[in-house]
């Protein structure tokens, strides 16, 4: 699988570590152990099909990418410098 760094263009996935969705879930409020907590440490959504993930380009620029693919074609779209927000 290909990725399309902005910075370096297309590169082997092998560059890359997935870090998750990009839009993660919400952080729960306090610093004391809660069901809250528990769930946002442990429980993630791993939907079938298109989504957008964040993604690290270590083995290249270290940019940190917002790459929109789906899970389950694995088929890229496209990505984008996280820093750059939503396009």
């Amino acid at each position: 699988m290909q990725i399309p760094c902005p910075l370096c263009g297309d590169r082997d996935l092998r560059e890359f570590s997935i870090r998750g969705h990009a839009l993660g879930a919400k952080r729960p409020e306090g610093e004391t152990w809660s069901a809250d907590w528990d769930d946002f440490i442990h429980n993630r959504d791993n939907p079938a099909g298109r989504t957008e993930e964040l993604w690290f380009h270590g083995g290249g620029c270290s940019a940190w990418l917002i790459v929109d693919r789906d899970t389950v074609t694995h088929e890229v779209f496209g990505a984008h410098l996280a820093s750059e927000g939503g396009q």
